[in-house]
């Protein structure tokens, strides 16, 4: 993670298991530009390895929509969702 001023800007939500996890329901962090979502989890799973645990499950969205591909690069002022697998219908 690095400062403000060289660094990019995500808000990171979570959701279900993955808040409980966190500690945190919402945080802002800030990255290196050229920042992956592979390396927001990385840097999130280094954390705690509870929360390690529960994102490897974890699907996630990007402003809402669906990241395929978790070697997406983020830009600032991004949200992204962690999202732990559902029970229901």
């Amino acid at each position: 993670m690095t400062d403000v001023q060289t660094g990019i800007s995500v808000t990171l939500r979570y959701f279900a298991a993955a808040g409980a996890a966190a500690g945190t329901e919402q945080e802002v962090l800030e990255f290196r530009p050229g920042t992956s979502v592979r390396d927001v989890v990385a840097a999130l799973a280094d954390r705690d390895p509870e929360l390690s645990r529960v994102l490897a499950r974890c699907s996630y969205l990007c402003d809402g929509i669906a990241v395929r591909d978790l070697d997406t690069t983020l830009k600032s002022g991004q949200t992204l969702d962690v999202l732990p697998p559902f029970a229901g219908g």
